[in-house]
């Protein structure tokens, strides 16, 4: 079984929304959790993550303000909403997760030991 199981990726026009959902198999309380995200042609890009400590969030610029994080310890779901999508947002996405990660490595591939299998969203009209 995979530690963490991606879910919610689909096809939407520019403009629209979805929301995506990273269940985990672990009780998550003391996991930092992320978003990340390979583009066909691209590098595996990080997106979004938020730290067990504080719950505090960070997003890389493209996201900012159209994207959200949030998690929930109870259901041991991390969620991404994204709102506004566009064509270059489109992308597999990958959850993430570490119970040992200091805050300047959020956003660092190599320090999450835990992944799902990815989502696809496609944004197309």
């Amino acid at each position: 079984q995979d530690p963490l199981v991606a879910s919610g990726g689909g096809l939407v026009p520019p403009g629209g929304s979805l929301r995506l959902s990273c269940l985990a198999s672990f009780k998550m309380d003391y996991y930092a959790f992320a978003w990340f995200r390979r583009a066909p042609g691209k590098e595996r890009e990080w997106v979004s993550a938020i730290a067990s400590s504080d719950e505090s969030t960070h997003y890389v610029d493209s996201v900012k303000g159209r994207f959200t994080i949030a998690r929930d310890n109870a259901k041991n779901t991390v969620y991404l909403q994204m709102n506004n999508l566009k064509p270059e947002d489109t992308a597999v996405y990958y959850c993430a997760a570490d119970n040992s990660i200091i805050q300047s490595d959020l956003g660092r591939m190599a320090a999450y030991d835990y992944w799902g299998q990815g989502t696809q969203v496609t944004v197309s009209s």
